[in-house]
């Protein structure tokens, strides 16, 4: 099963979108407040050179990582293969 990782903040409502697909949809996922953590959010920014959230970084099972800015679900559908 891939890894998710949601950078994400308390007032963004992509966000909660977001993740309440993915709960929906029984996808665990690790969510990295980027408001309340300054060096989560620099790394955010390091590795994708957006500000924007949500930010997702799903690594799959062979180490490949797949990047996904805001809310795309029909994107996240494909890559965590549900239907």
């Amino acid at each position: 099963m891939a890894q998710v990782t949601v950078y994400s903040t308390p007032t963004c409502g992509y966000c909660k979108m977001e993740k309440e697909f993915l709960s929906e949809n029984n996808i665990d996922f690790i969510e990295i407040d980027v408001a309340a953590d300054e060096q989560a959010a620099q790394k955010m920014v390091e590795k994708t050179g957006q500000i924007g959230v949500p930010q997702t970084i799903i690594t799959m099972d062979d180490g490949t990582e797949e990047t996904l800015i805001g809310f795309d679900e029909e994107r996240l559908r494909g890559l965590l293969k549900i239907a």
